[in-house]
């Protein structure tokens, strides 16, 4: 019998049958599923793909042909089958193997992605690459139902239909992006899972076209009609072909078997190529196939037992989410809208309570955008609840659609700073500089709880547009001093020096200041609330100081301080985030490494001080 451990490379699976490969889809799962619930991690898009993913390999050549994933926290089982199975007790954790693809782990990692919509540009690039190249290599893009909800994904059909590019395209259909899809996309695929009759009748008629000596072209044209003529009769107005694929579908993406036969049939065939692929997210643990969303992004978990949810704890996200409810309630003028992330964004119970005020548009940060600059005109309040690093995508309708006519919609920034383990592609540390510098745009940070809830309050009567940013993870609740218009808040009574926190900072920031105090060092801490723009209240603050300290979750380039260095026209000394994408790993443990943790911060500043005085 097969041993999983036997495999350190794709080709060796070139010599195994196919009672093999189902015998690995075995060991594999219940690899994953060790492994995960030890470390955490994407699990239930994992054991969908083991069947797809060992017939990929199987019949393509990688690293020469492209395996392309899009987003990539399916990827695990590539990762499994390309040498790393020992590097997944280290998965997600600092110095450790990545919950994502990374070309600086594997040559066989083609492309890196943590967004969603990407994969079949990606494989019209190689395409085009391979053929001004004179390589006969494949590109092979394989994308979530969810994610073809997304523009970019059409953006790039309507290309590869133009084109005639050799590429190959496998949707794999699971009915699921992180919560359930929504949208035409989703009607029609499942229309199309309920007609497979078409695609098993064209895989034969091909092979007896090609079995047929030259006819000549009459004949030839004529049996081109009735092959179209059988499709339209089994399937009315297939989207695909339309766009110029040749279509194969509905395929049974846990039968290796027939995924192998029709891989190997498409695998020659020159122009666009889409298959259609059916899977069951979480397939073979009972728990995720039932709730496969509760089962995407999993902490450590006891696999009998499945996962428990013991914390009470609210989170930030849990806050707007609440918040929004009463808001909702109260303002029949209120909408929420979520780009395929309710559970994310702490809208699932708003989505159940306050239905005709939800909108989820699925993954589409920019539609989103542009509806809610749209219903602003009409007087509609949206609030638009989408991650930091996320909302990225939609930066042009931020500045075209809502800032540019100054309209009434509030950005509900989740995510904010550092997230943790999903790493480079998910921490939210650019926004900040990538709102601030943009007319007519309000940019809020609550320290807490509290503050984040009367933020949310505040902003339903504000006029212009309106982002409040906040972190991943428990909500902390620190006082309960009102907003006061948002004028900056004195935490901390010093003199000559001033530190100025932003957001989850603040917490920090109090924890420098006591650090400090036993030095006999004694410095101001400010909460500023209003980011951008500046309340003139602080910048007369401030002007009391001779040295003035920030502290950000955020780049140090294009962030808080230097917005603020800006404003008050002098030099600050910063404490943020260094101008790199940041590697994955638990919070704390990064901001450790990278000096802003409490301790390194008030050691940097007594340093600074102590030379200062000499």
């Amino acid at each position: 019998m097969i041993n999983l451990k036997d495999i350190k490379s794709p080709q060796d699976l070139n010599n195994l049958s196919k009672r093999d490969l189902s015998d690995l889809a075995v060991q594999i799962r219940s690899f994953l599923l060790d492994n995960v619930s030890s470390t955490g991690g994407h699990l239930s898009s994992n054991l969908g793909v083991v069947e797809l993913t060992l017939s990929l390999h199987k019949i393509f050549d990688s690293p020469n042909d492209k395996i392309i994933w899009d987003v990539g926290h399916q990827g695990y089982v590539h990762k499994i089958l390309t040498g790393r199975q020992e590097d997944f007790k280290t998965l997600r954790q600092l110095d450790g193997m990545s919950g994502f693809l990374k070309a600086s782990e594997s040559e066989h990692d083609a492309f890196e992605a943590g967004h969603s919509s990407t994969s079949i540009s990606a494989a019209l690039g190689y395409a085009r690459a391979f053929k001004l190249k004179g390589v006969k290599h494949k590109a092979v893009a394989v994308i979530g139902d969810g994610a073809l909800t997304g523009g970019m994904a059409f953006e790039a059909l309507n290309y590869a239909g133009h084109s005639n590019e050799n590429i190959i395209v496998i949707l794999n259909d699971n009915e699921m992006s992180i919560s359930k899809n929504v949208g035409a996309v989703a009607s029609y695929l499942a229309k199309a899972r309920t007609t497979t009759t078409y695609d098993h009748f064209k895989i034969k008629f091909t092979k007896i076209l090609k079995m047929i000596p030259i006819l000549g072209k009459p004949i030839e044209s004529f049996l081109r009609t009735l092959k179209n003529s059988i499709k339209q009769f089994f399937v009315k107005g297939m989207l695909f072909e339309e766009f110029g694929f040749k279509y194969f579908g509905v395929i049974d993406g846990h039968n290796i078997a027939k995924m192998l036969d029709v891989l190997e049939h498409v695998k020659d065939v020159d122009g666009p190529v889409l298959i259609h692929v059916s899977t069951t997210k979480g397939k073979g643990y009972h728990f995720a196939e039932k709730e496969p969303g509760k089962y995407h992004g999993v902490p450590k978990f006891n696999i009998a037992e499945g996962i428990i949810n013991t914390s009470s704890t609210m989170k930030y996200q849990d806050v707007v989410g609440k918040e929004l409810i009463r808001l909702a309630r109260k303002h029949e003028n209120v909408v929420a809208i979520t780009a395929a992330m309710p559970s994310g964004t702490g809208l699932t119970e708003f989505s159940k309570v306050c239905n005709k005020q939800f909108i989820d548009v699925g993954i589409a940060e920019q539609n989103a955008v542009t509806m809610a600059a749209g219903l602003s005109k009409e007087g509609i309040k949206p609030y638009v609840c989408i991650y930091s690093t996320f909302l990225q995508r939609a930066y042009d309708q931020i500045v075209h659609d809502v800032c540019l006519q100054n309209l009434d919609v509030v950005f509900c920034i989740d995510r904010a700073g550092l997230v943790g383990e999903d790493g480079e592609t998910h921490h939210g540390i650019f926004d900040i500089s990538y709102l601030s510098h943009i007319p007519n745009m309000t940019l809020l940070a609550p320290k807490d709880r509290h503050e984040l809830s009367e933020m949310v309050k505040y902003s339903y009567t504000f006029k212009g547009p309106l982002a409040i940013r906040y972190p991943r993870g428990n909500a902390i609740e620190m006082n309960k001093e009102p907003l006061n218009d948002m004028k900056p808040e004195v935490l901390y009574e010093g003199s000559k020096y001033c530190i100025v926190a932003v957001g989850n900072m603040v917490q920090v920031g109090l924890d420098v200041c006591d650090i400090l105090k036993k030095e006999n060092i004694h410095v101001t801490l400010i909460n500023p609330k209003q980011l951008v723009p500046m309340k003139e209240s602080l910048k007369s603050i401030l002007s009391d100081y001779e040295v003035i300290f920030t502290i950000e979750d955020h780049t140090i380039v294009g962030g808080y301080g230097s917005y603020l260095s800006s404003e008050i026209n002098r030099n600050l000394i910063k404490f943020a985030l260094p101008n790199q994408f940041i590697e994955h790993g638990n919070v704390n443990l990064l901001h450790k490494r990278l000096g802003l943790d409490a301790k390194s911060i008030a050691m940097s500043i007594m340093e600074q001080v102590r030379s200062m005085n000499g």
